[in-house]
């Protein structure tokens, strides 16, 4: 299959060392269309046929991005990125023949940041691969999060992130759990703003093969259901197919 021809592109950023970025491809032609256009792009580009070697190379080496076709001889490209999804947060790029909208969403809900339809043009997929490390940058771990802030203030509720304490405008303490802290935590970083189901996931720590769109949304809504009680209906919004957005501003005190 060909991949459409494109025009001379920058690099992917200024960055003095090269990107790393693995190709899994059953064809040799595209893999060898990529290598060398990202190469042009100052991209380190390791190319394979199938995932015989992935886990290693991945404990090895500093991999960025992962661009993954779908249908490979003998394997299925969504098992991959479901068992890469379950080890790392290597964002993932899928490359697909396949026009059936059923398997582009299976590989999303599993894990993929993006796709692209075969035949795709080289200047889009890195637009696409520059947009999905501009996203996977911008994520940053509950730890992380919490070393940075002392206080968030938020429609006259307060969270105190070193005491792990949530008070209501009526000045009530909240009960939270773990998973009711780091859901709160994740929207509170990100205010108005809407937050996909699997960034959730990803924040709750809920990795296990039983987790899905379904318990995240179980999650939302008792932590929902927490404000709720105290006058905190309106905080959290639903955006349908996309996920979650907190409505109110928020004031990050360090």
């Amino acid at each position: 299959m060909m991949v459409a021809p494109s025009t001379p592109e920058a690099s992917l950023g200024a960055s003095a060392t090269p990107r790393h970025v693995v190709v899994i491809d059953d064809d040799p032609q595209i893999r060898q269309m990529v290598a060398d256009y990202l190469g042009d792009r100052d991209v380190r580009v390791t190319a394979l046929a199938g995932s015989r070697g992935l886990e290693d190379l991945l404990a090895r080496e500093a991999i960025e991005l992962l661009l993954l076709d779908l249908k490979l001889p003998g394997e299925d490209g969504i098992e991959i990125a479901r068992r890469v999804r379950q080890t790392c947060e290597l964002p993932i790029i899928v490359l697909t023949g396949r026009q059936d909208e059923a398997d582009r969403v299976m590989a999303l809900e599993l894990g993929a940041d993006d796709y692209l339809t075969k035949p795709f043009s080289l200047r889009e997929l890195l637009a696409r691969m520059r947009a999905v490390l501009r996203r996977s940058r911008g994520r940053e771990s509950i730890p992380e999060l919490l070393s940075k802030v002392r206080l968030y203030r938020f429609a006259g509720w307060e969270l105190n992130v070193r005491l792990r304490q949530l008070r209501a405008p009526d000045d009530a303490l909240i009960g939270l759990t773990n998973n009711d802290f780091n859901l709160l935590v994740a929207f509170l970083a990100a205010p108005q703003q809407v937050l996909p189901r699997d960034r959730l996931i990803d924040l709750s720590r809920l990795h296990n093969d039983e987790v899905y769109d379904r318990t995240i949304d179980v999650q939302v809504g008792r932590l929902r259901r927490k404000l709720e009680a105290h006058g905190g209906g309106e905080l959290i919004a639903t955006e349908r197919g996309a996920g979650y957005v907190f409505k109110s501003s928020v004031e990050v005190l360090r």
